[in-house]
């Protein structure tokens, strides 16, 4: 007997100039844990959107069966009226807010023309009981970590009453220790009778927690593996995400920095005014010329804070210290002064700090060094045009064309386009914040290359990653930060994920 929850039928989906999803069929049992995996730009995504009714059912073609009836939903409070929920991977709070109004935003609770807060607190107490997070419903959203913070949107997503609950990347932005507390909030919700779809990059996560996998490759269906009946591990589903195997993520590279110094920081220490406190104390490290050095630190330990004051400190902390780039002591006051000396930042969130969304390829790709593209105040089109063309070309970036926004592109080809931009700029010293975050195995893999072409060209990385595998597979040497502070030093070849992570939590 088909005991299907969902049956997705021949979906299409077409944008401007891509076919994103091309008659995708995918069914869902009712109760399961249901992964759905596939490189950036797979459709995975733009398949949930469908089925949350962010597309209607006007605007695609083929058909959704719900509860074994035919659906059409015109937008998100249709699908939820169903009993669809949706976690999309930037999570729908409201800062300013408390947890119980973001809770009931949209439902409030009334009592005649009255808000009934009490009524209000008292729901969502029960709500946050079931997900297991203890805090109190009137504290605000902004004050909260990113893990009590995605656990709300879950408890949110069980106020509409749920019976299947779709998670979009959910733990691409947690520490270890969050995402197996959201794991196994996920497999306490399935005994509760939620049925789960979660889509992941993160191959290790998938096949702890599922127990039906499907591939998305290119916007089809590859196929969908049971794991109770089929032999599944990670280079099975890489080899179906991808099209090929990969056997070794990390591409082989022959270290060979040379002994000069391209950045050192001696000293520093770094007090943020707004909260009263140090967030960097005493740091001190070198990158050499054609070397890879990783910066390893738990969540809120200090790396991107680092970062940032180096960078022209835009966050304006009070620095002591010294910055000495290629041999000259430096101090940034504004980015612009940075990249114009030959140190640029790709920052961890491209979305909202790397990037412009709503502007085309181009014209974000030329954004650090609209001078190199410009003749007396006006940009030379032809040059700029062929800047982007040939970025493009080098770093694969798969698009329609160089004027496509970038709000269309994969979370991949949107990390390229962040890394053209700094190389346009030419620097001598990247800092690269959180390289691979939101991006799946195969477009890792083509920024690992590049990583190592850069270094083998003699540029200087500091590379920050939360990624333990990352950061031992990548680096030349490793620096591990605890509490705004370098707490070791460590070579790569011989450093393990059990010692960088000592040294992470030594405060």
């Amino acid at each position: 007997m088909n005991d299907n929850i969902l049956e997705m039928r021949h979906i299409t989906k077409t944008f401007p100039g891509v076919r994103a999803l091309n008659d995708v069929s995918f069914a869902v049992r009712r109760g399961e844990i249901h992964c759905l995996v596939g490189e950036n730009g797979a459709g995975k995504s733009t398949l949930m959107k469908v089925l949350s009714g962010l597309y209607p059912h006007n605007e695609f073609e083929g058909e959704i069966v719900l509860n074994g009836k035919k659906v059409e939903f015109n937008g998100i409070h249709d699908s939820e009226e169903a009993g669809v929920g949706i976690i999309y991977q930037e999570l729908a709070l409201v800062p300013e807010m408390t947890v119980y109004e973001n809770l009931m935003l949209g439902h409030e609770i009334r009592r005649g023309m009255t808000i009934d807060v009490h009524e209000m607190i008292r729901k969502a107490e029960d709500l946050l009981k079931r997900v297991r997070l203890s805090i109190n419903p009137t504290a605000k959203i902004k004050d909260l970590g990113i893990g009590k913070k995605q656990l709300v949107v879950i408890a949110k997503a069980l106020s509409r009453n749920v019976s299947l609950l779709i998670l979009d990347e959910p733990t691409a932005t947690l520490n270890e220790d969050d995402c197996e507390n959201l794991l196994d909030i996920i497999r306490m919700l399935k005994m509760q009778g939620v049925t789960s779809i979660m889509i992941s990059h993160k191959l290790k996560e998938v096949l702890s927690i599922a127990e039906t996998i499907t591939v998305l490759r290119d916007g089809q269906t590859i196929c969908t593996l049971d794991r109770r009946m089929d032999d599944v591990n990670e280079q099975v589903l890489i080899r179906h995400m991808v099209g090929r195997s990969i056997e070794n993520i990390y591409p082989p590279r022959i270290s060979k920095p040379e002994e000069t110094i391209s950045i050192e920081v001696k000293n520093w220490n770094a007090y943020d005014p707004k909260l009263g406190r140090k967030v960097l104390n005493n740091v001190n490290f070198y990158v050499r010329k054609g070397e890879v050095v990783g910066l390893a630190g738990l969540v809120g330990s200090g790396r991107t804070e680092l970062a940032r004051s180096l960078f022209g400190n835009p966050d304006k902390y009070e620095i002591s210290g010294d910055l000495i780039l290629k041999g000259e002591k430096r101090r940034f006051s504004h980015p612009s002064q940075a990249i114009k000396a030959g140190l640029a930042y790709a920052t961890e969130d491209r979305k909202a700090n790397g990037l412009i969304l709503i502007k085309s390829i181009q014209e974000n790709i030329s954004l650090a060094n609209l001078q190199e593209v410009s003749k007396n105040g006006l940009i030379n089109e032809e040059l700029d045009k062929q800047t982007a063309l040939s970025f493009v070309e080098s770093l694969s970036i798969k698009t329609p064309g160089i004027h496509q926004l970038v709000m269309n592109l994969s979370g991949g080809n949107q990390q390229k386009v962040s890394v053209a931009k700094w190389l346009f700029v030419g620097p001598d010293v990247l800092i690269f914040d959180e390289p691979t975050r939101g991006i799946d195995v195969g477009a890792k893999y083509e920024i690992y290359n590049i990583i190592n072409d850069l270094v083998a060209k003699g540029m200087s990385i500091l590379m920050i990653s939360s990624e333990l595998p990352e950061i031992l597979g990548m680096s030349d040497r490793i620096y591990v930060v605890a509490n705004g502070t370098i707490t070791g030093e460590l070579d790569a070849k011989s450093a393990t994920q059990e010692a960088i992570m000592r040294l992470a939590t030594q405060y």
